[in-house]
């Protein structure tokens, strides 16, 4: 079993970045297809984008398409979100999941995903 741990969230102006990183323990990340999700104020928690066990293919929402860049290292069991060009729109809790036996296609259905993170808080000010 794979523990997550998300960080890099903080206050932003429109139009800057960050870049979000979600740390695992306990099995090596190789072994998972890994998503990222966010929750804004009063709104139900959405897909961002997902990313292949290998990392060589990805998807996002389109929403983000252009600005938001899903990337891993399984080396280090780590897997990023870099956000550039960010929207007050953007704001929101980002979570991290990951599942050893869904593809990351499955995780557009954003249900029944094994493994989640306790979520870091993006705050983008216009």
């Amino acid at each position: 079993q794979v523990q997550l741990v998300e960080s890099g969230g903080g206050l932003v102006q429109a139009g800057g970045s960050l870049r979000l990183s979600c740390a695992a323990s306990g099995r090596a990340v190789r072994s998972y297809a890994m998503g990222w999700f966010r929750q804004a104020p009063g709104n139900e928690r959405k897909f961002v984008g997902s990313i292949s066990r290998s990392g060589s293919t990805t998807i996002y929402t389109d929403s983000v398409k252009g600005r938001f860049t899903i990337s891993r290292d399984n080396a280090k069991n780590t897997v990023y979100l870099q956000m550039n060009s960010l929207r007050p729109e953007d704001t929101a809790v980002y979570y991290c999941a990951a599942d050893a036996d869904k593809t990351y296609v499955d995780f557009l259905r954003m249900s029944g995903l094994e493994v989640w993170g306790q979520g870091t808080l993006v705050t983008v000010s216009s």
